[in-house]
């Protein structure tokens, strides 16, 4: 299905809850099926990749488990079925996950002792797991790639015999998710040691006792593009102030151009607020936050903010190169972004002009989607292609925009 956006007729005001973060819910999923006696987890979030998460770990004698798009998923369950003695799967994917590199988690779990072999392809999936009592021990990682390989081994950890000593290689990407990873595992009765490049797990059992899980900063991020789009009024009721997901860094971020956010008490809401103090150019480094720069790209593009990005090395590795994605959707609109390498994006204000209404493609990409539905408060009756996308994540997206006033006009 396509959508055409028509924005608010007048003054943009909402009010909304957001859906529980899609990260926590992963990771509790994950260690709640290594939980001994542990009761079913039923307060997570409600998607795409959750429910691939539940399908993959929902006790079955099938030997083929296909989980579609949910990248996390398969990095994650990669490491749960090395660690099932006596069970032997196959985890497949989509066409996308089939090029979606997954050599470096396989090559650690080998060496702490995993049965894993490809079925197509060398380095990627679909990937054939044998589980076993995995020795664990000593063991270095490029921590460069992705940190969703680290967070696999480190929650499977404390099943293997020896614990794990980590030591991370490289500039670590997204460091605030490992710290996620050891914050919850810490809360389900693991402790560990994260000093430097080095990470400990001891050998352990988890216990039944995850704290409720928070509402998803990741995707607060449309909402404050939104706010800095049309300068209205965004009350979120479950953004939690003192979060443990990185993603918080958002409303830092979002300072720099020209949102601010006020809290309504410890445990309310947080209306996100219009200020006229954007920086003349914005220079932000997405190492530790990569989910939160399409939309930041596509709000300074829009406002005619120019802007330089470091840190998007991981983007092309995610459900599409997000870069290269947005680079050719913003030319529909005449933006031309400088994408100077992997690592770097930039925009020094070089427009050309368009000559007709864009309809722009989302890449089977929920934050492409999310991303680009802000720009029909710039240019009303825009065209969101595939706007099912957004039930990886954010299945209520569309219903809450509805909400805050934009028509959704479906069209061929």
């Amino acid at each position: 299905m396509n959508f055409r956006l028509i924005p608010p007729d007048g003054f943009l005001e909402t009010r909304l809850s957001l859906p529980l973060s899609k990260s926590m819910s992963n990771r509790a999923l994950l260690i709640n099926a290594l939980t001994p006696g542990a009761p079913e987890l039923t307060d997570v979030a409600l998607c795409d990749d959750t429910l691939s998460m539940r399908h993959g770990l929902k006790p079955t004698d099938a030997n083929i488990i296909n989980i579609g798009a949910a990248g996390t998923t398969m990095r994650f369950l990669t490491a749960y079925f090395a660690t099932r003695q006596g069970r032997t799967v196959i985890l497949d994917g989509s066409e996308r996950m089939r090029k979606r590199p997954i050599k470096v988690l396989v090559d650690a779990l080998r060496e702490l002792g995993a049965q894993i072999d490809y079925v197509m392809e060398e380095g990627f999936p679909p990937v054939r797991i044998t589980g076993t009592n995995l020795p664990g021990g000593e063991l270095t990682l490029d921590a460069s790639v992705s940190s969703q390989y680290i967070s696999a081994l480190l929650m499977i950890a404390p099943l293997m015999e020896k614990g794990l000593h980590l030591t991370l290689e490289g500039e670590i990407v997204s460091r605030p998710y490992i710290k996620m990873t050891l914050k919850m595992m810490e809360d389900a009765g693991v402790t560990s040691e994260f000093y430097n490049n080095s990470i400990t797990v001891p050998s352990g059992t988890y216990t039944p006792t995850l704290p409720p899980i928070e509402g998803d900063w990741s995707a607060a991020a449309a909402w404050y593009e939104i706010e800095a789009l049309s300068s209205g009024v965004v009350t979120i009721n479950n953004l939690c102030r003192e979060s443990c997901q990185g993603d918080r860094k958002l409303a830092d971020m979002f300072t720099h151009i020209g949102v601010d956010t006020e809290w309504e008490g410890e445990n309310g809401g947080s209306d996100l607020c219009a200020n006229p103090d954007a920086d003349a150019c914005i220079n932000l480094d997405f190492t530790e936050n990569p989910d939160l720069a399409q939309y930041i790209m596509v709000t300074c593009a829009m406002l005619g903010l120019p802007f330089r990005f470091t840190g998007l090395s991981t983007l092309a590795i995610k459900e599409t190169d997000r870069v290269t994605a947005v680079a050719k959707e913003l030319i529909k609109v005449g933006i031309l972004l400088n994408v100077e390498s992997r690592d770097v994006v930039s925009w020094e204000g070089r427009r050309v002009p368009y000559v007709e209404l864009p309809r722009f493609d989302t890449y089977d990409d929920h934050r492409m989607a999310m991303c680009l539905a802000p720009i029909a408060l710039y240019i009303p009756g825009i065209i969101i292609n595939d706007v099912e996308v957004v039930s990886k994540s954010y299945p209520q997206f569309w219903t809450q925009l509805a909400h805050a006033g934009f028509t959704l006009e479906p069209v061929e």
